[in-house]
């Protein structure tokens, strides 16, 4: 039976449309499929379409078991985690965030960790809150000038944070910034030793945040849970409704600490 165009729009580029029948066909087999049969499914010449999963499977999209079969790779796996822990965890966040903030009337954030960066997943502010949001939805920022970013730092070995330092020459923003490694080295251990990150203007000048983990079934710090806040308005009172907020979050993916 073929799809209804109308609901399913092809692709402006052939060989996109063309890789995405070559996966339609592998997901609907659970075995390995031959690239006879993959063709004859697909109606692409045998040579085009062994090009095609050839590439795929350079990029772990598709495997080969064997000369001549195919099946998807495991890299659609890991993809897939990927965005099933990102949808948990904000599905889980959401309705706490909301909440936190009607308590601070301050910007609540949402962050996880991609690469050297975090990126926002999601927000809860309002126009009262008193400061202008900048960071929106899907924004990044380097690890070492945020809050959430330092929770992330703090998480990883003291070999893992040099070579984040070296990669990044731990570049600054403001005259705040962190940048030497041995300072940044003292801000994590207190990350560690109390539990919470902060961002004293460090990305942006006038705003400063605080940050505690949100963690999934296996104690892996998954997220992290911001407040901002105009700098001379950043309430250290906030921080118990912040970590019991994130605690409750944690909780809901199935962390049993806190």
């Amino acid at each position: 039976m073929k799809k209804d165009p109308t609901l399913t729009p092809t692709p402006t580029v052939q060989v996109i449309e063309r890789m995405f029948s070559l996966i339609d066909v592998l997901a609907s087999r659970e075995e390995a499929i031959s690239l006879k049969e993959i063709s004859e499914k697909t109606g692409l010449h045998p040579s085009t379409a062994h090009r095609i999963l050839n590439d795929l499977a350079t990029g772990r999209f598709v495997d080969r078991p064997e000369a001549g079969n195919y099946r998807l790779g495991m890299r659609l796996l890991e993809l897939g985690n990927l965005v099933k822990g990102r949808l948990n965890v904000r599905d889980a966040a959401l309705t706490p965030m909301r909440e936190l903030h009607k308590l601070i009337q301050q910007p609540v954030n949402l962050s996880m960790r991609q690469g050297d960066e975090i990126v926002y997943i999601e927000r809860a502010y309002s126009e009262r809150s008193g400061m202008q949001v900048v960071r929106a939805i899907g924004g990044r920022a380097p690890l070492h000038l945020t809050s959430v970013g330092k929770l992330f730092l703090a998480a990883d070995d003291p070999l893992r944070v040099r070579s984040y330092a070296t990669r990044t020459g731990l570049l600054g923003q403001t005259r705040n910034s962190i940048t030497q490694l041995q300072v940044l080295e003292r801000e994590l251990a207190r990350v560690n030793q109390y539990g919470i990150a902060r961002d004293n203007e460090e990305l942006e000048m006038g705003v400063r945040c605080i940050a505690a983990g949100i963690y999934d079934d296996q104690g892996k710090l998954l997220a992290g849970l911001s407040i901002s806040a105009p700098a001379d308005r950043l309430d250290e009172g906030w921080l118990p409704k912040l970590q019991a907020t994130a605690n409750s979050i944690s909780r809901t993916l199935g962390h049993h600490g806190n």
